[in-house]
């Protein structure tokens, strides 16, 4: 793969022309694809493999992943697809010797204790859907809104220029090139990305962690777990470490174990018969009747990308951040990358905001980055390597981690030297930089979140003597050309327990500004000086300033 400065005049000219191309079709790539399509991007997705997913992996969307796959429009379809996994019955994780063995620990004994510590914090539930059902999801949806998805097609090679990317094409079952002139690459390529390599991007991190061989197998388990259970099991058998755990689809489950090369230990050591007597081993089950069904070798390991801006070439997804699967962060947060890179190019490519926006992608999200892989270490030395407790970062907490983040760059103006990284989401704050609180609001005669006030463009909450501030927002959408709306608390909003102000920390006559994210950007306890004129002002300033214009 090559990557240039400078672009062929010839290439260029017959090149078919997207506004982003983006080269990967798994979680983060396609998510990218389906929210860029949503606010009318033209975007076409190069993915390598023949199709989406096939394997269970990275099952499990947290409360935040739900906002916004219902910005998405698919969430109701995903929270359909999880309950057919029997999503509400007996779910277990567990740290054991086997499955039927000595447990060492237990973290949750039902579905409702997982959902428990987010439910006050979040409208949406929890949903319990893997990667090879979630994919096509979302590939329908990028389709129906209009992106192009191509299958069986690698990226050879791409050169950038200050009007954009030529990206070069090849069709892997007739190795036809051809070329696409794109305003913006993404590279959604995987923890291995070429673009990144070929960028000479370095990461940083605690680095491999383990070798692993992973294993879908179909087999009847009626005699081995209770009727309806779901769950995940890190096993420390003494003879492997490794992991079992069902899926969305009865007579299927994954088994991994580690191996280690410095012992002379290779994925060839993984026959049929290994694995056999592997998974029979694990479920306590000497006489099981198992049907291996596809092996994965893979590493697990902690690396965050040093830079993810390269120019018009940005990475998402593993190729920009990779944690171990414990605690199931590593898909949501790809998701979070595609939604998050999405609403910025979009603004860009449509005149609401300065290219400037784009350099916020990097600082947040890598911000984002550090407490998922931290917290995933700090898991994984806790349910399956104890010897690393020392070494590896301390708990940040669950719900902080995926709901209390928060953002620092300069598309939200911080108003205090907190250098927290995370809050608990059970207390939001509404300070700028973290998600706006939710709490019950109406609209129009419905109930419904405050989530629900956002994600389609910026929003102006206001406090009940915040007129002043609503009006500022409709007169600057207009002289901006940009989506901005003013909802006042008793007027727009009904805020039947008299909590909206006070939760927002805007009083009765300030404004909190609300990015399209859902992040408050900017915030204000005090009334617009003398009036319309002068929120008028003070908000142009700040949309100004946060939209890089």
């Amino acid at each position: 793969m090559t990557d240039s400065t400078s672009t062929d005049n010839g290439a260029r000219a017959d090149a078919a022309r997207v506004d982003v191309l983006v080269a990967g079709g798994g979680l983060a790539g396609l998510s990218t694809a389906m929210f860029l399509a949503r606010r009318g991007i033209r975007v076409m997705v190069a993915e390598k493999h023949p199709g989406t997913s096939i394997h269970p992996r990275a099952a499990g969307q947290n409360p935040r992943t739900m906002e916004l796959l219902r910005l998405g429009g698919i969430a109701e379809e995903v929270r359909r697809v999880s309950d057919i996994r029997g999503s509400q019955g007996v779910f277990t994780i567990k740290i054991a010797e086997s499955v039927r063995g000595r447990v060492f620990d237990t973290f949750a004994e039902s579905f409702e204790d997982l959902v428990g510590a987010t439910a006050e914090c979040a409208p949406e539930p929890w949903a319990l859907v893997a990667q090879d059902r979630l994919e096509p999801i979302m590939l329908d949806q990028a389709r129906r809104f209009g992106a192009t998805v191509v299958f069986g097609t690698e990226v050879v090679s791409f050169e950038q220029d200050g009007d954009g990317v030529t990206v070069v094409l090849r069709d892997r079952a007739g190795g036809g090139e051809r070329a696409v002139r794109a305003g913006y690459l993404v590279a959604a390529d995987g923890d291995r990305s070429p673009i990144r390599e070929r960028l000479a991007i370095p990461r940083y991190g605690y680095g491999t962690l383990a070798h692993v061989m992973g294993m879908i197998f179909e087999a009847d388990l009626s005699e081995v777990l209770p009727p309806g259970a779901s769950g995940l099991y890190y096993l420390r058998h003494p003879k492997f470490t490794g992991a079992f755990g069902v899926t969305d689809r009865p007579e299927w489950h994954t088994f991994w174990a580690e191996y280690d090369p410095a012992r002379g230990e290779s994925a060839a050591d993984f026959t049929p018969e290994r694995w056999t007597e592997l998974i029979r081993l694990g479920l306590d089950a000497p006489d099981l009747r198992v049907r291996l069904l596809e092996a994965l070798p893979w590493e697990m390991a902690a690396r965050i990308a040093h830079r993810w801006r390269h120019g018009r070439v940005f990475l998402a997804g593993d190729a920009a951040k990779v944690n171990p699967p414990t605690g199931g962060l590593g898909g949501n947060t790809a998701i979070g990358d595609g939604f998050d890179l999405a609403w910025k190019l979009a603004a860009v490519l449509h005149g609401e905001a300065g290219p400037g926006l784009l350099d916020s992608y990097e600082k947040e999200r890598r911000q984002v980055a550090e407490l998922v892989v931290d917290e995933s270490l700090y898991l994984y030395a806790h349910r399956l390597a104890p010897h690393m407790a020392g070494a590896v970062p301390a708990e940040t907490g669950y719900a902080q981690v995926i709901l209390g983040f928060r953002y620092r760059s300069d598309a939200v103006v911080v108003e205090d030297g907190d250098p927290v990284r995370a809050e608990d989401p059970a207390r939001a704050s509404g300070r700028p930089g973290f998600r706006a609180p939710h709490l019950w609001v109406e609209r129009g005669g419905e109930r419904c979140s405050t989530i629900d006030l956002f994600g389609r463009g910026w929003v102006v909450v206001c406090g009940p003597r915040g007129g002043a501030w609503a009006a500022a927002a409709a007169r600057l959408a207009r002289e901006l050309g940009v989506r901005v709306e003013g909802l006042r608390a008793g007027a727009d909003v009904r805020d039947p327990d008299g909590e909206l102000a006070r939760r927002y920390g805007i009083g009765a006559a300030g404004a909190s500004l609300v990015r399209p994210d859902g992040v408050v950007a900017w915030r204000t306890a005090e009334e617009a000086g003398d009036g319309e004129e002068a929120a008028v002002a003070a908000l142009r300033g700040v949309l100004m300033r946060v939209l890089a214009r």
